[in-house]
């Protein structure tokens, strides 16, 4: 008797944990965006070795690849890494990538949120790193049940600057 409630119990976990984990699926995502230029969020006084802002009215593009899980088909968290130029200037970024899709339907709002550390190699030596945040809101469309696209425009600091981010995206 024992036995059998043992068997029974061991397969009700199985099959809990099997239906828990069902829900989350492993996914990637790629994008590209044009980041413009808007304002410098610090104002600096100048010093004996200044060599002006880490970023001077330049206008960039990014490529992101994030790696992350998938739940329930409306919340994707992952890790990203990205390819920064910005006229000329070329750097790195780190993030973590939150999004939230709201509805179940095949075009559906969303949310997403960036943090991060984004690196670029300007006119000081070794070049500036700087904390990277980002919120955008857009538009995501799914193709099946794997596969979306999606675009999205918000907000981004970094690299003492204020950004507008206009992202094109696919999650597969």
């Amino acid at each position: 008797m024992n036995k059998i409630r043992l068997l029974i119990i061991v397969l009700f976990i199985i099959l809990t944990v099997d239906e828990g984990y069902s829900q989350i699926k492993y996914s990637v995502k790629a994008e590209a965006g044009y980041l413009k230029y808007q304002n410098r969020i610090i104002r600096i006084d100048p010093g004996p070795d200044w060599k002006g802002y880490y970023l001077d009215d330049q206008n960039g593009v990014d490529f992101n690849i994030i790696n992350g899980f998938d739940f329930k088909n409306k919340l994707f968290a992952g890790i990203g890494v990205g390819y920064l130029n910005f006229e000329g200037i070329n750097g790195l970024s780190i993030f973590s990538d939150f999004e939230y899709l709201p509805l179940k339907t095949r075009l559906t709002p969303l949310i997403n949120l960036k943090i991060g550390y984004s690196h670029i190699w300007n006119q000081y030596e070794n070049g500036t790193g700087y904390g990277l945040g980002e919120l955008c809101l857009g538009i995501n469309f799914r193709m099946t049940e794997r596969t979306n696209i999606y675009t999205k425009s918000g907000f981004s600091m970094t690299q003492q600057s204020l950004l507008i981010p206009i992202r094109f995206g696919i999650r597969f």
